[in-house]
């Protein structure tokens, strides 16, 4: 028995993995939107982290048919997570860690300047290899889409592949239940995918100009099947997917080689049997209730029989590795992260340093005033939103993060 809470609406109904967690009423509000929409399958899934989100609320899973809404997947298309386990235990770790989080923020550019012009310091200047060696074989359908859509080619691509990024993007070192070290990290398709997903919402609004007054929201335009714009669209998202499954594997590449140097002070190591590189941003085709739907999740993991995903915490709070259960009435999806308790303003005006402090206890990690909308209490508290989606997922392995780098 699925334990959700159903929101009867206009349109299709909701069903909530909510119960515990707060659903604040913007976001309520935003989702009885969506469920409005002509072309919305059977119902719309929400996931415990959910929150307003910009164009279409985070933590939600919405199946269409016959068309797609570029805002349900949203702009940083392809974000997600990685985590890979080492062979490394506690033990072998030094006693400071600040050589590790340093070795890993001079190999990975993050974070933002400059405005992302020149010299921002959160991009290449001069391209390594294994991002231009990757970058060859990303390139040339870039290129075809660029000369259909020209806005598309305008901006960074190469010298953002391989790089963090800013806001909730991280990477860390973390033990788990059996004080075994891992590797994860969190981004997604960088300043490509941020253009691809801006241009196509507003195709999307253009192309329904004439109908833009019966959406229940404007940014929920959609892109119909058959339509040159939707093609193109599944092909640029599709595209910024790879492009983003590729930026956290040149990373996490980037991370393992860091910690290998004598600098780190850590014994020799190899990489342990699990790996996880997944989505929680994206769009795919699949099979719900005997019927081959558009599943857009904007922060949501798919959670399939089985399946692994990754359910991160907030700085300072644990992080999981869960495995699927294949529920169906969530279209086989669970959250994505603890989920924000508030806005980055909010946060910023609530907690000061010394709160952020004594809440990051224990960990490497910065401690300054431009990560304060990163706290940990700017989010729901992670054992409450995975007490929620107990008939989703099971847990596989519980991560506490040791060292922390922020964008």
């Amino acid at each position: 028995m699925s334990d959700y809470e159903l929101i009867e609406t206009a349109g299709v109904p909701i069903k909530a993995w909510t119960r515990g967690v707060t659903l604040e009423p913007s976001a309520r509000r935003q989702l009885e939107n969506i469920a409005k929409l002509p072309i919305v399958f059977r119902h719309v899934a929400v996931m415990p982290d959910v929150h307003f989100g910009i164009g279409a609320t985070v933590g939600s899973v919405v199946a269409t048919e016959g068309a797609i809404i570029p805002a349900a997947v949203g702009v940083d298309i392809g974000c997600g997570m990685m985590a890979v386990e080492t062979t490394l235990n506690a033990k072998q770790l030094p006693d400071s860690l600040k050589q590790l989080r340093h070795a890993i923020e001079k190999a990975i550019p993050h974070g933002r300047s400059n405005d992302g012009r020149r010299g921002d310091r959160g991009a290449w200047h001069q391209v390594p290899e294994a991002p231009s060696v990757a970058w060859r074989e990303l390139s040339r359908e870039y290129k075809r889409l660029g000369d259909k859509h020209p806005k598309l080619g305008q901006g960074n691509d190469v010298n953002h592949l391989g790089t963090l990024g800013t806001g909730n993007h991280f990477i860390e070192v973390c033990l788990d239940e059996r004080d075994r070290v891992w590797f994860m990290l969190h981004s997604g398709s960088r300043g490509v995918g941020n253009r691809i997903g801006t241009y196509f919402i507003e195709l999307a609004k253009r192309d329904m100009r004439r109908l833009i007054k019966n959406l229940p929201d404007k940014d929920l335009a959609y892109l119909s099947e058959g339509t040159q714009h939707f093609d193109d669209y599944v092909e640029a998202v599709e595209w910024a997917q790879r492009y983003a499954m590729t930026n956290r594997q040149l990373m996490m590449d980037a991370v393992v080689k860091a910690a290998k140097t004598e600098a780190c002070g850590l014994p020799p190591f190899e990489l342990g049997e699990t790996a996880v590189n997944c989505h929680h941003n994206y769009v795919a085709t699949e099979h719900h209730f005997g019927r081959d739907v558009f599943v857009t999740r904007k922060g949501a993991v798919r959670a399939r029989l089985g399946e692994l995903g990754i359910i991160p915490g907030s700085m300072g709070a644990r992080s999981f590795i869960v495995r699927g259960k294949g529920e169906p009435q969530s279209f086989c999806s669970c959250s994505h992260g603890a989920g924000r308790a508030m806005s980055r303003g909010e946060a910023k005006r609530r907690f000061s340093v010394e709160d952020h402090v004594a809440a990051t206890q224990g960990i490497e990690c910065r401690k300054d005033a431009d990560v304060i909308d990163e706290t940990p209490m700017a989010y729901k508290p992670i054992d409450k939103v995975m007490a929620a989606q107990a008939d989703l997922v099971e847990i596989a392995h519980e991560l506490r993060q040791v060292v922390c780098v922020k964008g």
